[in-house]
This record gives structure tokens, C-alpha cells and sequence, in this order.
């Protein structure tokens, strides 16, 4: 849907655009903008590494990777195209890559970050603990128990969208970012929309996922056939069959 100008004279169509018309670089200036403003494709996450790639084997790197509130990693990536490309691809390898990271290596990178952009007085971990409300690391229970996904680019297709819905479907927290980009008089103004899930229904999706989730988890857990003996006055008959008994090893005696 085309944005328009209301004007004193009438009402002006936007012209569409796209970033690399308007001399816009993928790294130099799209990454760099939202790195330093990320709440605008990410609300509520805290950037901790730009380029991020620190493994072996590999050269592959993570635009931006972030926390957010909840103490998920966040695995952000961007283009510029028309079609965001691979990038469901990258990003789920990244996610991969990411899901054992610890609070303290979490800390080391963003003071790594941070050392980089010329912040060296900023103390990462103590800017990490107030950003997720912590007086204390909370390792065991909540770090990095998660790693949620944010596609961004000016254009997705329908391949990847698909891709998106089923990775939705089966519980991955994955969402697209379209970045529409207008002309108007110089000027480069960006239309920015969540597309998949839609805001309205993302907090119903997630209820969704996570009852799928546990439904998908009871279902793994599968029968419990625990062999065990039952004692009929005195006689013993060895190798009856149980179906999920709570306590696996017993006596009944009738």
C-alpha cells in the first residue's frame, strides 16, 4: 500500500524507491543506522555485537546480535534487496551457532562491542544486568534459554515467507521486518512494518506455540512400558506390561 503526502494542494503519492537507488550500502549504512536505533525493527533488545562470527570453521557472520528483555539471544539480520535473499537460511545457522552462548561470554563480546565503537568507559556486564532487570547472573534458569530471529529487508518472497509460516508453525520465533523505502524530495523515508506474524496476532501465535510445544513434548515422551510384577495372594507373575505408571518399580498385592 503506497504512502501518501497530504498537502495544502491535494494528496501526493509517495514514490517508491529502493535502498541501493537511494545509494544506500547494506553494511555502511542501513546496519549502521539501525545498530545505533534498533528498537525501530526490534523494540526492547540491546545490541551486543556488530559482525559477530566468532567460531571456528566458519567465516559467516551475524549482522547485529542482540538480548533482549526476556534473556533471548537475538539474531538480526538485514538486506537491502528486493527479496531478503537467503537470509532465513543464514539466520537459522547463526541461531544455531549462538544457542550455547553464556551470560559471561555474552558480556565478554558486548565489552568487545562496545571497546570497538570507542565506549571502553562503559561497563558491559553491569549494562547488561540493569537491561534485563538482574541483580545477578541467572544462568541456569533464564540466559540464552532461547534465540529469537528478526529477518529485516526492503522486500521478502514468497519462498521465504513460507519458509517464515512453517518455522512459526513448528515453534521457532522467527519474524520479517519489510523496510519500504520513498523518495520525497531528497529524502529517503522508510516505511517500517512487522509482516510476519502480524502484530495483531502475534500474542495469540505465541500461545499457539507454546501449546504445540508442550503438546509435541508429551507426545515425544511416548508410553512407558516398565515391566514389573504383580503378587496374587502369594503367587508371583513375573512380566506384566504397565502404560506410564508414575513410579516405574512397585509391588501390588491383592
Amino acid at each position: 500500500m503506497p504512502i501518501y503526502e497530504f498537502a495544502q494542494t491535494g494528496i501526493v503519492a509517495l514514490r517508491e524507491t529502493a535502498f541501493g537507488s537511494a545509494n544506500f550500502q547494506e553494511r555502511r549504512d542501513l546496519q549502521r543506522l539501525l545498530r545505533e536505533k534498533v528498537e525501530v525493527i526490534a523494540p526492547d533488545t540491546l545490541v551486543i555485537a556488530e559482525e559477530f562470527g566468532d567460531w571456528e570453521e566458519s567465516r559467516r557472520r551475524i549482522d547485529l546480535l542482540a538480548i533482549d528483555r526476556d534473556a533471548k539471544l537475538v539474531v538480526i539480520e538485514l538486506k537491502r534487496t528486493e527479496d531478503g535473499g537467503h537470509m532465513d537460511l543464514q539466520a537459522i545457522r547463526y541461531a544455531a551457532m549462538v544457542s550455547t552462548m553464556t551470560f559471561d561470554r555474552a558480556a565478554e563480546v558486548f565489552a568487545a562491542y562496545l571497546a570497538a565503537s570507542g565506549r571502553q568507559d562503559v561497563d558491559a556486564r553491569a549494562t547488561m544486568l540493569e537491561f534485563l532487570g538482574w541483580e545477578e547472573p541467572d544462568e541456569d534458569d533464564s540466559f540464552g534459554q532461547d534465540v529469537r530471529i528478526v529477518l529485516a529487508s526492503a522486500e521478502f518472497s514468497k519462498e521465504l515467507t513460507t519458509s517464515v509460516l512453517w518455522l512459526i508453525d513448528h515453534t521457532i520465533d522467527i519474524r520479517c521486518v519489510r523496510l519500504k523505502p520513498y523518495a520525497l524530495d531528497g529524502r529517503v523515508l522508510v516505511d517500517v512494518q512487522q509482516i510476519i506474524p502480524l502484530p495483531e496476532a502475534q500474542a495469540y501465535q505465541v500461545s499457539i506455540r507454546d501449546k504445540t510445544r508442550k503438546v509435541r513434548g508429551a507426545r515425544s515422551g511416548g508410553p512407558d512400558w516398565t515391566r514389573f510384577d504383580v503378587q496374587i495372594d502369594g503367587e508371583k507373575y513375573p512380566s506384566i506390561t504397565s502404560v506410564r505408571f508414575v513410579e516405574p518399580s512397585f509391588l501390588v498385592s491383592v
